[in-house]
């Protein structure tokens, strides 16, 4: 047997220890979060501590992975304080052209993230403070903002935790207007919750958290520019299109060291939105594939069907009575259609867990079609046998008018004879 020269053999065992410590080394990866915490196993081969995507329309979740785990969000923190500012327009409390005067604490934010460098006493509209938070993430913009609201940053921060407490969001707990404290947490399906409701209640977010730049001041060099490298309309960025995803627009990024690379996303194709929620990945374009996987999964495997038709007639449910009326009882409908994401080419099963009617006394007539008389509840269970129920309103199919006195006196009257004669016979 030939024997290798003393410094072949050594040259041969350094590339051996090489190839085992980069083996060692890239299974560590995948078995480790970046900021604390192991990725989580899960179908898709996501790389992250925990992920959801729900449907935007009903909150139906489509996918989920360890989505109940409250994790710093980092700069996701600030779709809070962006909702809570679009509140205070919606009530008037705040204009887009008010000005506001940069406090002495928006001024010394520290200067290791994302800023547009305001100086203490210097005055900006409001509508140009939340474009540098909604683009820029700005986190001298987004506490100038907090403190005018709420007086200072944490007279905004407990605004933030009762606003969480009335919308539901029972994992999120704020200690910052910005997410730059780590103590800041918040669970995936909350945060996407969250996302749910911004959308909802005003639309116009989305017209903010797309746009790809934005001047903040006329003297500034550069605008700018959006860190949420999927927005569809960076695919004519020459350094984002491989990013860019058809239908994003919207929604925020973050990191910090003890959150890792985090993102909450949504896309719109036709008539269906998702929102996405990915937190703890291992580089800032990694949260961006990581969601790409997420929503390829929903726009190849699912589909929207309707499993009950709007107007559709309830099982045991088919008329409710009411009093006073020319009729002693109306038919109902479903007043809306229930519809669920499902695996493509599966017929999903409901059924009816049960149905609630209002009493005779709360339906007084005259009644109207599309009177809400009730509700109905459906049962879902998916493929990995996770139950979601559905709950509709009933209401009535036509108009009921009111009886005449004439008739209410006779039918008075029967009931009378009717009750007096079945008195008589239980006597016997």
């Amino acid at each position: 047997m030939k024997v290798l020269p003393v410094r072949l053999r050594s040259l041969v065992v350094a590339f051996v220890a090489g190839l085992v410590a980069l083996s060692l080394g890239t299974s560590s990866v995948n078995a480790a979060g970046t900021a604390g915490g192991e990725w989580v196993e899960n179908s898709l081969g996501l790389e992250l501590s925990s992920a959801i995507l729900i449907d935007a329309d009903t909150g139906q979740v489509v996918y989920e992975v360890n989505a109940d785990e409250p994790r710093p969000p980092a700069s996701m923190t600030k779709m809070m304080t962006e909702y809570i500012v679009l509140e205070q327009i919606k009530s008037k409390a705040l204009n887009w052209d008010e000005m506001i005067t940069v406090s002495e604490e928006a001024a010394n934010t520290p200067k290791d993230g994302s800023q547009v460098y305001l100086a203490q006493g210097e005055q900006y509209k409001v509508k140009d403070l939340y474009m540098a938070m909604a683009v820029g993430s700005a986190n001298d913009a987004t506490i100038a903002l907090a403190s005018a609201i709420g007086g200072s940053e944490q007279g905004f921060v407990e605004k933030m935790n009762e606003t969480a407490q009335k919308l539901g969001l029972s994992s999120a707990h704020y200690t910052s207007a910005t997410g730059l404290a780590d103590t800041t947490v918040i669970s995936a399906r909350d945060q996407a919750k969250l996302a749910q409701i911004i959308i909802k209640n005003d639309p116009d977010f989305l017209e903010y958290a797309s746009t790809t730049e934005y001047k903040f001041r006329p003297r500034d060099d550069k605008p700018i520019v959006n860190i949420n490298w999927m927005l569809a309309s960076n695919k004519s960025n020459t350094y984002l299109k491989a990013f860019a995803y058809d239908g994003v627009d919207g929604m925020k990024t973050g990191y910090i060291s003890a959150a890792g690379y985090t993102f909450t996303g949504t896309v719109k194709r036709g008539d269906q939105r998702y929102i996405s929620v990915v937190m703890n990945t291992k580089s800032k374009e990694a949260r961006f594939n990581e969601t790409a996987k997420l929503y390829n999964y929903a726009f190849n495997s699912l589909e929207k069907k309707t499993v009950i038709p709007a107007k559709s007639v309830v099982e045991k449910a088919e008329t409710v009575k009411i009093k006073k009326g020319v009729k002693k009882s109306v038919p109902i409908i479903t007043e809306s259609d229930i519809s669920l994401i499902v695996k493509k080419g599966t017929e999903p099963k409901v059924e009816l867990t049960g149905y609630e009617l209002k009493k005779p006394e709360e339906l007084v007539a005259p009644i109207k079609a599309g009177q809400v008389v009730g509700t109905a509840t459906y049962k879902y269970t998916d493929e990995q046998g996770k139950a979601l129920e559905k709950t509709v309103n009933l209401i009535a199919s036509k108009d009921v008018k009111k009886a005449s006195w004439f008739a209410l006196m006779f039918r008075g009257i029967g009931g009378f004879f009717s009750g007096l004669f079945n008195g008589i016979v239980d006597l016997f």
